[in-house]
């Protein structure tokens, strides 16, 4: 029996950790900083640093490390240990509030975008004292914050803290406008939902391209998939079930607040989802939980995927940002209200974040750009890559009356009759849900749905954090010092719905008539990695984040270099991996099979010349034809690698070669090497097939 209430949090230095080792004036101290943002003293650090590794000791931990989130998309770490040499040959356990706040990694050994020279290997890491430290595997995990010798940010967290304080003050702007003048700060909040696929161990360590890449490169189609819709909230197995009770149980030792979970539409594709917490603690936090699922996996000889397509044919893995905004004083600022057509500071954020969506759309689509990703976006499991913002019945018809200038007649929530006397009668929801959004209002938060299950959450939060704060901030500029407050708030709102109304379309985003009507109302449509990053540069963009002093320009055109570096060097893996592949093992295994075909039929007419060979016949002339293309096409992908390697100079143009070029040779080599797994006997086929990995757990 597990008592979660006592579980929750045990190996965290939460809060009342906190309060319960440290003197009274530390620990009040440190509350400021959490709170306001002051900063730290060094007899602070000190004290805290003493009580931490007091705590982590016992809690069987001989090792610190700063836990960072560089611009590789997986979070960083190097362990030290507790020990100082003492002159007797003895050692103490030690650490100092200056090894708390400061760490030094090599900065050079990861991705700088050009900032950082390989011989250029000092970098920091700084404690951001707003995330709790934990205990995990032996070790103390600090999260921290990671930056170059000359100051400039490589690491995802001090952009998504930088953002968050922008939003914070200009919220307080307008909130001080409407009275609000006990709200000092405000906080985003996410709570994002995690899918993933779990699939033996045993058969993931037979393919090369899951090992290499996360995704199957070659794989034809299982008999049945996804298309009965029974897997889907369905029964949960045996051994998954097991899963998912030692991961809850472990990710509320850490005090992730692990809420549900659940069989997702593709078969052996889960999800499980946390309730929200603060920006910078949810992006630590998922983080920290794929990391965790991974490695609860290996406990059962499952392996967890986290990659956004890891099979053809049925649903790929996403995330979905549930981001909202709450003032210190507990008022949720996105939440419309019983009236939210009288609500008018509801309306007023409303209209800054549809501002903020349409101009900032192609830095919101940037900011889930990954190779991965442009696997899922536009298919029936994700949103297409088109922005676009659903509001619902209601607040459509809200927002219309705002535009129109009339009155808007609402009808409030209707009374849901379930037709049977022992079900209870409920009210129903003034509007549906619309999962082909890629932005969606879902009653007091909007729903994010284009991110990839790998994603750091971090990039689109810092996006929609930076964007509504610049909007804000010219509401506020605006409406500060007016004589009729009431009245030009009103103005302002319907001013600000009217110039950017485009943005908003509540039908099916899947249409093929939408990307026609998104092409006229000016929206864009970047669908691939390359063709979004190319706009990460745009004057507008580099405007936004380096007034609001969340990147630098040198910063900013780090994290586009590094974008597209990124998605041409996981092309190159997936391209290398599957010569690889045909190479060793394909090729063999099919002329292994057409030879005993060919012996067979040799054999045949040893016997009687009127044993019918036809069937073996046609089979070695179909597969001997498809051996020789997919032989052709594996030459032709090897020849176009060599000529991506001459364009490396020029970045825009090696990513658009990859995209354009090497995916296209990639997906003409495996339509034929799948084609080929249908025809050959599964003796002969070297690796396990989507039917034995989707349905063998």
């Amino acid at each position: 029996m597990v008592n979660v209430p006592e579980l929750f949090g045990s190996n965290v230095f939460n809060d009342d950790v906190m309060k319960e080792r440290l003197p009274k004036p530390v620990y009040t101290a440190l509350k400021k900083t959490i709170q306001d943002g002051e900063a730290i003293d060094l007899s602070v650090a000190n004290s805290v640093a003493h009580a931490m590794k007091e705590w982590a000791i016992e809690k069987g931990c001989t090792h610190y490390t700063h836990w960072f989130q560089p611009l590789t998309g997986v979070t960083a770490e190097k362990h030290d240990s507790f020990i100082t040499p003492q002159g007797d040959g003895e050692v103490i356990m030690s650490f100092s509030g200056k090894e708390l706040i400061k760490g030094e990694p090599d900065a050079s050994s990861f991705p700088s975008g050009g900032i950082r020279a390989t011989f250029e290997a000092r970098g920091y890491t700084a404690w951001d004292p707003t995330s709790y430290a934990f205990a995990k595997d032996g070790t103390l995990y600090i999260p921290t914050a990671f930056c170059s010798y000359t100051g400039e940010v490589l690491d995802k967290k001090t952009p998504l803290l930088r953002s968050m304080e922008r939003i914070s003050k200009e919220a307080v702007r307008i909130l001080h406008l409407f009275g609000k003048t006990d709200v000092t700060r405000i906080m985003t909040t996410v709570g994002p939902e995690q899918e993933y696929f779990l699939i033996d161990k045993d058969m993931y360590d037979a393919r090369p391209d899951l090992i290499y890449t996360g995704r199957t490169l070659f794989g034809a189609k299982a008999p049945k998939g996804q298309e009965l819709d029974d897997h889907y909230f369905g029964s949960i197995k045996t051994r998954v079930s097991q899963f998912m009770a030692e991961l809850d149980k472990e990710l509320w030792s850490y005090g992730i607040y692990a809420k549900t979970k659940h069989n997702e539409v593709a078969p052996s594709q889960h999800e499980i989802a946390p309730i929200f917490t603060t920006t910078n603690l949810a992006v630590d936090h998922n983080e920290l939980m794929m990391d965790v699922m991974q490695k609860v996996a290996e406990k059962f000889d499952l392996v967890c995927l986290l990659h956004e397509k890891p099979f053809a044919g049925v649903n790929g893995s996403g995330k979905h940002n549930n981001w909202s905004i709450s003032t210190n004083t507990g008022e949720n600022l996105l939440k419309p209200g019983k009236n939210p057509a009288e609500n008018t500071q509801f309306l007023l954020f409303l209209a800054a974040i549809i501002k903020a969506v349409d101009e900032y759309q192609d830095l919101l689509r940037i900011s889930v750009a990954s190779a991965g990703n442009d696997h899922r976006l536009g298919a029936n499991e994700a949103p297409p890559a088109i922005i676009s913002m659903f509001l619902g019945d209601e607040l459509e018809a809200v927002v219309k009356a705002i535009e129109e200038g009339t009155e808007y007649e609402g009808k409030g929530k209707k009374q849901m009759q379930m037709g049977v006397d022992v079900l209870p009668d409920f009210k129903k929801d003034t509007t549906d849900r619309n999962r082909t959004s890629p932005f969606a209002f879902t009653g007091n938060r909007f729903e994010f749905r284009m991110l990839g299950s790998s994603l750091n959450i971090a990039s689109p939060n810092i996006v929609l954090n930076t964007a509504v704060a610049e909007i804000l901030k010219q509401f506020a500029d605006e409406l500060e010092g007016s004589a009729n407050f009431d009245e030009d708030v009103k103005k302002l709102i319907a001013k600000t719905i009217k110039a950017h109304d485009r943005i908003i379309f509540n039908g099916n985003n899947y249409a093929p008539e939408w990307v026609d009507e998104a092409e006229k109302r000016g929206l864009s449509n970047l669908k691939s990695v390359p063709q979004a990053v190319a706009h990460y540069m745009d004057e507008k963009n580099v405007k936004l984040f380096t007034e609001n002093n969340v990147f630098s320009e040198e910063e900013l055109h780090a994290r586009y270099e590094v974008d597209l570096e990124n998605y041409a060097k996981l092309i190159n893996i997936e391209a290398l991996t599957m010569l690889d592949m045909a190479k060793k093992d394909i090729i063999p295994a099919v002329t292994s099979y057409v030879k005993e075909l060919t012996d067979t039929a040799l054999s045949k007419k040893e016997l009687s010349a009127e044993i019918p060979v036809e069937l073996e016949t046609n089979l070695i002339t179909s597969l001997s034809q498809k051996l020789v293309c997919f032989s052709n096409k594996a030459e032709e992908l090897a020849n176009n690698l060599i000529k991506a390697g001459e364009l490396e100079n020029d970045i825009q143009a090696y990513a658009d070669f990859y995209c354009d070029t090497i995916f296209v040779n990639m997906q003409e080599l495996r339509a034929i090497g799948d084609d080929m797994e249908t025809d050959t006997a599964s003796d002969y086929w070297p690796y396990p097939s989507y039917g034995e990995m989707l349905f063998g757990v």
